[in-house]
């Protein structure tokens, strides 16, 4: 975690107080989920499972539940506790997730645009030096008498120089582009912040998902193994009958057939099982331990659906992410109309040499120069730079338009299935209900020789049916929560209120923002 504090994170220890007293039905596996609704009724070891009362049927599957939970924790005592929670799920993506880190990392990179922005301000210094041998071989010739012969004299000579020197640099006035370029950097950075938070949204967003997606299907993997169970004890007992002759051929061909198709889908609901383990891993960071029941987050997101929208068109990352894009590319328009202004720069150099010529034992020379240049005409590239950077401009102000209007729809949208989720969970309780009292009367009827095992099959599937949408719907619920809190910006680890160390991108800021040397990373890289 010392790693980490250095790139940003900052301490937070704050207390998880998510809303307990949800709805019936919200929390999945707890007041009917996973582990107390989802297991069929009616298997027992003796021929009579398939004709117990209702009575005696409830009392048997409380002791078959418990007999599960204890499977469950075989091997663990005292560490049934340490079961992986959401919020648990939550942390881990929020430190681990390599998509999420990689943002991060981006984030500090586009840091340094300001520093680079700022430089403009700063002057610019250089240092020379030169050394070497050289060597003069010089021939004259002259007359040594007006029309007499001509004299011929050769001169050679070698010698060493040396000189050292100092320019330095500052520019007074370059159409304020330097103002300019470091109000864009700002404006990049906080676009990239804004990104960064979309990101982070996305990680734990799909971190709750994968959560309760894995929650969900080892919930109907447990339900579609106790229904083979079931199919397999109602088989043989339809055997038993048939032997009898209290059964035709045709009872045992359709206990067959119904079991066949329940093995089918236990190899679905594994498949589904395993995928989600896949899944989980990858998006957490970590493999899957034993699953406890997942809280939604209604409490966190605005009552209304009108003030959900505001806050989603005002807070939302995507919105804000394209608000600064507007402003980065406003400033690029000025940076680009910086071109036709005039500058002015100061330059200043001293230089000392030693032998720097033949003759010449030491030499010393400085000098000031200001210069001033104004543009004329420079083949009309920088006039095409501003009418393109205005265009740019207008780009993106579509762009937050459009991405406003995004966030409404998502936040509509989000809204509806989360009160669809909301309904479906009643609906589904009270068809779970139905089906467990239609089930019964069945096997009742069926034992005095009023239905046919046809019609008890048709009752078990129907409340194995009407199970899995129960769990599916709880699962429903908790992520529509999920996704609406992320609709609205406010997915979130200070707004989920969770005890990990929070990322602070100003911690980087403020470490290289005002640097002027070094190479190093704040982090010592």
């Amino acid at each position: 975690m010392a790693q980490n504090r250095c790139k940003g994170f900052r301490p937070r220890v704050q207390k998880l107080n998510l809303d307990n007293n949800v709805a019936s039905g919200a929390r999945l596996g707890r007041e009917s989920g996973v582990f107390l609704t989802v297991v069929p009724r009616g298997m027992r070891g003796g021929r009579e499972a398939i004709f117990m009362g209702g009575r005696g049927v409830r009392a048997y599957w409380l002791a078959a539940v418990w007999l599960c939970l204890s499977g469950f924790g075989l091997g663990m005592g005292a560490d049934s506790a340490r079961a992986d929670t959401l919020e648990w799920a939550l942390v881990q993506a929020y430190q681990n997730n390599p998509s999420l880190n990689a943002q991060r990392a981006a984030l500090r990179a586009t840091d340094e645009n300001v520093p680079q922005a700022l430089s403009g301000y700063r002057p610019k210094l250089s240092v020379t030096a030169n050394g070497g041998y050289n060597y003069t071989n010089s021939t004259s010739a002259f007359p040594l008498t007006t029309g007499g012969p001509i004299n011929t004299i050769q001169f050679a000579q070698q010698f060493l120089s040396r000189g050292v020197g100092a320019t330095g640099s500052y520019t007074l006035f370059n159409g304020w582009q330097t103002a300019n370029k470091t109000r864009q950097a700002e404006s990049q950075v906080d676009a990239m912040r804004e990104t960064l938070r979309v990101t982070e949204q996305q990680v734990l967003l799909d971190a709750a998902t994968a959560y309760m997606n894995l929650l969900r299907d080892q919930a109907i993997l447990d339900l579609n193994r106790r229904n083979v169970e079931v199919l397999t004890e109602q088989l043989k007992q339809t055997r038993d009958r048939f032997n009898v002759g209290e059964v035709t051929r045709t009872d045992v061909a359709q206990a067959e057939s119904r079991l066949a198709a329940g093995r089918s889908a236990l190899l679905g609901a594994q498949s589904n099982y395993v995928t989600s383990q896949a899944n989980y891993r990858r998006v957490i960071g970590v493999d899957a331990g034993r699953l406890a029941p997942g809280t939604p987050v209604d409490r966190l997101s605005p009552r209304t659906l009108p003030r959900a929208i505001a806050e989603g068109q005002a807070q939302s990352p995507s919105v804000l992410a394209a608000a600064y894009g507007v402003d980065v590319a406003a400033l690029a328009v000025k940076v680009s109309e910086g071109a036709l202004y005039p500058s002015l720069t100061l330059t200043a150099s001293v230089t000392q040499g030693t032998n720097p010529a033949f003759e010449t034992l030491q030499q010393t020379a400085a000098s000031a120069v200001a210069a001033l240049t104004v543009p004329i005409y420079q083949g009309g590239a920088e006039y095409s730079t501003i009418r393109q950077s205005k265009e740019t401009l207008g780009q993106q102000r579509l762009n937050l338009d459009v991405n406003r209007d995004q966030a409404r729809a998502t936040v509509v949208q989000s809204w509806g299935q989360l009160d669809a989720a909301k309904a479906q969970i009643e609906a589904t309780t009270a068809q779970v209900n139905a089906a467990e009292i239609a089930l019964n009367g069945v096997r009742e009827e069926a034992r005095v020789g009023q239905r046919t095992t046809l019609d008890v099959l048709n009752a078990q599937q129907e409340l194995v049916n009407a199970r899995s949408a129960l769990v599916t719907a709880q699962h429903d619920r908790v992520v529509a929560s999920f996704t609406l809190l992320a609709a609205v910006g406010g997915l979130s680890m200070p707004h989920l209120g969770l005890n990990v160390d929070i990322y602070d991108p100003m911690v980087h800021y403020q470490q290289v923002r005002d640097a002027w040397i070094g190479v190093r990373n704040p982090d010592g890289r």
